[in-house]
């Protein structure tokens, strides 16, 4: 616990705190932040205020509770066994956009996982941080595989963190197929996790085109943590049951859109 203002916390770390006992209690108190976080009961309510703003949770008498846009993040294991055709007809065009001596990044994930097992280019590198996707392209002889150090997450089979990062930026590629929890024209694409947002953010820095992979079920979708506004994407890969509503919206962004 801190101890005095004076050694009070940036407002995103006391955001993130909250956030983490609100998923852990699914309710918090004020009086209970302000000990927790050792700033005055003013601070925390403007926090909660910011944080409902946001629709991060709902403000209750004397604390908040969750919302809905507060989501948990599944497992590898748990995402893989949803959305499986839709993740192979994303998988199938992804994979048909790689040519002969390109260089690719994929990110970890299950919808890119289905990408690399589709790859047929030749002479191509791929960068992953992804152990499954590495696995996967091991298998594949005219691949130069290059997998980036840092920390395993086990949810995501991704490794995450400042090593990885610093890694990343040492590379320039021609694609990067970046995977997303939640995309709308409004936050861009998003995710619940503030680490792997960094991370998703240096793949996107050192890439001549994004491309966001992402099932029907992510459209208007946010969640936490913004790793890209909208702008910074070039494609949208999804799959035949996105509406035809939400394919209007990001055309009229300037994004391009394939579908399965």
């Amino acid at each position: 616990m801190i101890e005095n203002e004076g050694d009070m916390m940036f407002v995103e770390e006391r955001h993130r705190l909250i956030i983490e006992l609100l998923k852990k209690h699914q309710r918090v108190r004020v009086n209970t932040l302000t000990e927790e976080l050792g700033v005055s009961e003013s601070t925390i309510r403007r926090d909660l205020q910011e944080l409902e703003e946001m629709g991060l949770l709902k403000r209750t008498h004397g604390g908040a509770v969750l919302s809905g846009k507060l989501a948990f993040e599944p497992t590898m294991g748990e995402k893989a066994e949803i959305m499986q055709e839709e993740k192979r007809q994303i998988g199938i065009l992804g994979a048909s956009l790689i040519k002969d001596n390109e260089t690719i990044f994929l990110d970890a994930g299950t919808t890119t996982l289905k990408i690399a097992e589709y790859i047929s280019a030749k002479n191509i590198t791929v960068l992953t941080n992804s152990l499954s996707i590495a696995l996967e392209l091991s298998k594949k002889p005219d691949i130069n595989l290059i997998l980036t150090g840092g920390q395993l997450r086990w949810q995501t089979h991704a490794l995450v963190g400042p090593v990885t990062e610093e890694f990343i930026r040492n590379f320039r590629v021609d694609k990067a197929f970046i995977g997303t929890n939640g995309i709308s024209v409004k936050e861009g694409i998003t995710t619940p996790n503030v680490v792997e947002a960094y991370t998703k953010k240096a793949m996107i820095q050192i890439a001549k085109e994004v491309i966001v992979v992402a099932d029907h079920s992510k459209f208007e979708k946010d969640y936490f943590v913004t790793i890209a506004p909208i702008e910074k994407v070039d494609l949208i890969i999804t799959d035949d049951k996105t509406s035809q509503e939400q394919i209007e919206k990001f055309i009229k962004a300037g994004i391009g859109v394939i579908t399965g």
